[in-house]
């Protein structure tokens, strides 16, 4: 496991293992690395991040209602995650967000030894503890990474790219 680096307000993060700018990296795997440690206003900032690599990669602005509602998904399953690390894990450390040919991948790196699960049964008028039923409907996938001997975690998860 990596180690968070700060960046820059502005900057876009590193590419993993410093592949370099993402105009360099194959259009089949690019990667974006936002460092959330302690800053303030996390949870926006971390859609606004997502936003931007969304952008840069052509989803939006979106062409049409598909495009714009696998975005809004996105954006929606990020600020979960991110908000779950908040409020269950000591805070997150880092965003990641991969694209790959037909999947995009979010990954939250936290802090917490916990271990994220949707409210089972899912009441949907009861306040609060929707955000991991939320991920698991919304999501091809997703999941928890640890890394023996070290604290915290990497949560997961992966939406299927626009057609």
């Amino acid at each position: 496991m990596s180690t968070t680096r700060q960046h820059p307000p502005g900057d876009l993060g590193r590419e993993p293992d410093d592949e370099g700018a993402a105009s360099s990296v194959p259009a089949e795997r690019q990667w974006r690395t936002l460092a959330l440690g302690q800053a303030s206003g996390i949870v926006p900032m971390a859609r606004d991040f997502a936003r931007q690599a969304l952008h840069d990669w052509g989803w939006l602005p979106a062409a049409g209602a598909d495009r714009r509602a696998a975005a809004e998904d996105v954006l929606l399953v990020v600020s979960e995650l991110v908000t779950n690390a908040c409020l269950h894990a000591e805070g997150p450390e880092e965003l990641r967000i991969g694209r790959m040919a037909k999947v995009l991948r979010v990954e939250v790196v936290d802090r917490g030894a916990g271990q994220p699960a949707p409210r089972t049964p899912h009441r949907a008028g009861r306040p609060g503890g929707h955000g991991m039923f939320i991920v698991q409907r919304l999501c091809l996938d997703w999941g928890v990474q640890r890394t023996p001997d070290e604290p915290g975690k990497i949560v997961w998860a992966e939406l299927a790219a626009p057609g």
